[in-house]
């Protein structure tokens, strides 16, 4: 159980305070100096919250003992709440220490109900930052540990979707089955694509990489699976090699495979079941081992329904899919990103640039936030990018909560921790209304 600690030279208040707080079923530790104080709580993991006095010498008054004491708190435990016990000859003192991270003043003499609120409420805040801080440690292992084992071509992430994301691919990256990895433009598909490959037992072969959709319809048999000198007009007399024979005993990279054209996937489909395909303008039959990686943005199920797309392919190309969501479904990404494209600049965000990209919708995901990075250190001359710097659209800044931003019940607690429980702050960081924030905290269960 977690115990509070009060320190105070006066034992009738250790005594009055240790009453009331055992009638809530609270357990209490007391010092009466600061030297014990500071003992018994490096002494007792369990203590989660501090009640302080003010002073402790004989007619002293100036509150200078006190601010010495929070001090010493606080470099033994930066995050333990501290509540200061106050005489009005102290409140400039304590209101200075608030601003320096004391919890909260308790004016003398208190009442008993608002003073047993805030403790469980502080209590409670801070069994959900050490239940933070535990979840970040045990996902920052587990970003390690992925990270010492499989080579993650230096991909940015703190989001748990991505890990999970990586996880899989990792693991599905020394077999030779189909991968299809889905998500929106810009989101990063092509670094999954690399970090399958990468991690591929033919790593060391081929890598082909061909984006469909930049294709002319016209070439691109030609160009994936070779042509005849003459096949087609302006082929000329060489003979094509096709991106599938260059790719032989290696790995063959095609995104936007939903750009591809009805009989380029009677031809892929081929390929995928034999390894055996015939170039543009022959008719002898050629044979490749190849690890296929495919990426879509599309909607294929619903390609398969309008009749562009063929089934039997899809099925073929979907025997494992890894989903990476949008930039916007990922929120814990986006300050990681940012500064890791900023880090040959030399340059750092301003707080109120930071919460601008996080209130700001991504369409364009990864890649404009790149965009906007690299522009806004252009444009700024000294070390710091401020929010008007960033020059993002109006009318996209804010996230509709119903609609665009749906919060994971990780960046709720996270960021509710990272504002000291302040609920206008943590809305304003989330871009949500304060009503909006009540509703999915209440929803997870998550105390506030």
């Amino acid at each position: 159980m977690d115990k509070v600690l009060i320190i105070d030279d006066n034992t009738s208040i250790i005594s009055a305070l240790s009453l009331l707080l055992s009638l809530h079923d609270i357990q209490t530790l007391s010092a009466i100096t600061p030297q014990a104080g500071l003992q018994l709580l490096r002494e007792n993991p369990d203590i989660s919250l501090v009640i302080q006095d003010m002073n402790f010498t004989t007619d002293t008054t100036s509150g200078e003992e006190g601010r010495a004491l929070f001090f010493a708190l606080r470099e033994l435990q930066p995050d333990i709440p501290v509540i200061l016990l106050t005489a009005w000859t102290q409140l400039e003192m304590a209101v200075e220490l608030v601003k320096a991270g004391a919890a909260d003043y308790v004016g003398k003499p208190w009442d008993d109900n608002k003073l047993v609120a805030t403790i469980k409420n502080l209590m409670e805040l801070h069994d959900l930052q050490q239940q933070q801080r535990q979840s970040q440690s045990r996902a920052q292992q587990a970003r390690d540990q992925l990270k010492q084992q499989f080579d993650l071509q230096e991909i940015v992430y703190r989001s748990q979707s991505v890990q999970t994301l990586l996880e899989m691919a990792t693991q599905v990256a020394h077999s030779d089955v189909p991968v299809l990895i889905t998500g929106p433009n810009g989101a990063g598909k092509e670094k999954i694509a690399d970090i399958v490959q990468i991690n591929s037992s033919v790593k060391d072969g081929p890598y082909i990489k061909v984006n469909v959709g930049a294709l002319p319809e016209e070439l691109m048999e030609a160009e994936l699976f070779g042509a005849e000198a003459g096949a087609y007009t302006g082929s000329g007399n060489q003979v094509r090699q096709g991106r599938f024979e260059a790719a032989d005993g290696g790995t063959l990279f095609l995104d936007e495979i939903g750009e591809l054209s009805a009989s380029g996937q009677v031809k892929l489909l081929r390929v995928l079941q034999t390894g055996e395909f015939q170039r543009l303008g022959s008719s002898q039959t050629r044979k490749v081992r190849v690890r296929f990686i495919s990426a879509t943005n599309s909607n294929l199920q619903q390609m398969i329904s309008d009749g562009r797309f063929r089934q039997d392919l899809f099925y073929r190309l979907n025997v494992i899919e890894l989903k990476l969501p949008a930039l916007s479904e990922r929120p814990e990404d986006i300050l990681p990103l940012a500064r890791s494209f900023l880090a040959a600049t030399g340059k750092h965000l301003a707080p109120q640039a930071q919460q601008r990209l996080m209130r700001y919708s991504w369409p364009g995901n990864v890649r404009e936030l790149q965009n906007v990075m690299q522009r806004a250190a252009v444009l700024t001359r000294g070390d710091t990018i401020e929010e008007s710097t960033l020059a993002l659209p109006e009318e996209a800044q804010l996230k509709v909560p119903d609609h665009n931003f749906e919060p994971s019940r990780e960046l709720l607690e996270q960021t509710l921790a990272n504002c000291n429980g302040i609920i206008a702050q943590a809305a304003r960081e989330l871009g949500l209304s304060r009503q909006a924030l009540y509703r999915r905290l209440d929803k997870y269960g998550i105390p506030y």
